[in-house]
Parts: structure tokens; sequence; C-alpha cells
């Protein structure tokens, strides 16, 4: 009786232990997942902020140190397209001297720059143009089939796919069985590269926080070999997942950033 009364002991506490082992794994892989979620979220964010920065030192030949500086860019600043280009000119005494001129083709507002790319395509090869498999206005992702031809080099019909994902805003008219040059213009898309509803006025808040926690924003001129160089560094100060923290030797192991106060750079270090 006594041995029977043991084993059903034993029996509930290896079930109990077998309950308690399965829900610490179960809460670990959702805490997983929980974490790479957030830090997805604050990647897009990071990611918003580094390219207002690249965009406003294009403008200005410098980052800024203040948000609310970089908001304003992004809601009234414009953005200036320029074209360069260089003229020989050949001196009296036998030299040459080169003369740059930059000339602004274009004004248009930062947030458009910095949110929206227009991409447009070309014909891959030399060959005769098939068909478009898209139309305009048309909503395409990354991979998708956007035309055929056949390359006039290796006879073959090939289907050319799209790097990019976005919506279809023009189509060239060209005829079935058209001959094309290799970089001729076949299309246009437009590809949205945030959310176009995202609340500008919150950028400098790290999402998910509650209270509110900013980014920790840094931007100045340092001397590097000699010259002075622009430099940032947008740090998450509130790491969603615990494991992250400053004394890690590994980069890609500190809270989630971009940009390097020492450094000339402005890649993140999830990358």
């Amino acid at each position: 009786m006594n041995t029977r009364v043991y084993s059903i002991i034993a029996l509930l506490i290896a079930l109990t232990l077998a309950f308690f082992l399965v829900k610490s794994i179960k809460f670990e892989i959702d805490e997983t997942k929980r974490i790479s979620k957030s830090e997805a979220i604050v990647i897009e964010k990071l990611k918003l902020i580094r390219e207002a920065q690249v965009t406003y030192q294009e403008v200005n030949s410098r980052y800024t140190n203040n948000w609310d500086t970089l908001i304003n860019f992004i809601e009234h600043g414009k953005y200036y397209v320029t074209k360069r280009s260089e003229h020989i000119i050949e001196l009296a005494y036998g030299a040459d001297s080169i003369v740059v001129t930059i000339d602004t083709i274009d004004v248009i507002p930062a947030k458009d720059y910095i949110f929206i790319k227009n991409h447009d395509i070309f014909i891959a090869d030399n060959g005769d143009f098939l068909k478009f498999f898209v139309k305009k206005g048309q909503k395409i992702r990354k991979g998708q089939k956007l035309y055929s031809m056949v390359s006039s080099i290796t006879g073959k019909k090939v289907n050319q796919m799209s790097k990019v994902g976005g919506v279809i805003v023009s189509l060239e008219n060209i005829a079935t069985n058209t001959t094309m040059n290799k970089g001729d213009l076949l299309l246009q898309v437009r590809e949205e590269k945030f959310n176009p509803n995202t609340d500008i006025s919150q950028l400098a808040i790290i999402p998910l926080t509650n209270p509110a926690v900013k980014f920790d924003l840094f931007a100045d001129k340092i001397e590097k070999n000699r010259l002075l160089v622009n430099v940032v560094e947008v740090r998450d100060t509130k790491p969603v997942d615990p494991k992250r923290s400053e004394e890690n030797e590994a980069n890609n192991a500190k809270p989630l950033r971009f940009g390097s106060r020492t450094e000339v750079t402005t890649a993140g270090n999830w990358e």
C-alpha cells in the first residue's frame, strides 16, 4: 500500500515539475518573441530619425542635437535636388582647370524626401521588350514580376523581378517586340520608406515607454585626422531587452543605436 502511495506522490511531483518546466519554456519563447517585436518597432523609429538626420546634414552641412529643430525640419524644411557637372578648361600655359558647377534642379519638401523614394526602373539588357506584368497605380511587392523581354545576348526570354516594393506611378508606352537598349526607362515605382501617418511630434520618444522616455541624441563636430568632421549618435536609453547593456563589449549587444560619438558613421548596431 505504501509503495502505491509513494508511486502516486512521485507521479504527481513529476507532473508538477513537467508543468512548470513547460510553462517556463513557453514563457521564455513568448518573451523572446515580445522582445523581438518591440525592438523591431524601436529600430523602425531609429531608421526614421537616421534618415531625417542624414537629410538635415545634406542640407545644412551638419547634424542637429536638438529634437525641436529636427522635427521642424521634417515638417517645414526643404530639400534641394542638385546636379553636379564638371567642365575642363584648357589654360594658356598648357595646364587644365576643372570648373565644378552645381545646379539646383528641384526643391521638394524635406518630409517627402525622407518618407518617399521614387525608383526609375530601366531595362536590364539589350533586347526585345515583350510585355509588362503590372499596371499604373498597382501596388507591388519586392520580388514581383515587372516585365518580360528577350535578351539579344542569350536569345532567351527573361522575366525581371522588382527589387523594391511600392506603387507603380508611370509606365512607358512600349509596344511588344520593341528593340531596346540596356538602361532605357521602363517604369517608375513610388516607395513609402516610412509610415506616412507617423506622428512627427513624437519623434524623440522611444516607442512603448510609459511614462514616455526620449532617445539620447548627440551631434557635434569632432577632430579626426586633423579635420573637423560631423558625428551623430541616437541611442535607446530604455532597452526592452534587459540583456542589453553599455557594459557589453559587443556593439550589437549594447542598447539599440545608430551612429557614433567618435567615428564618422550612421550605421545601426542592429545591422
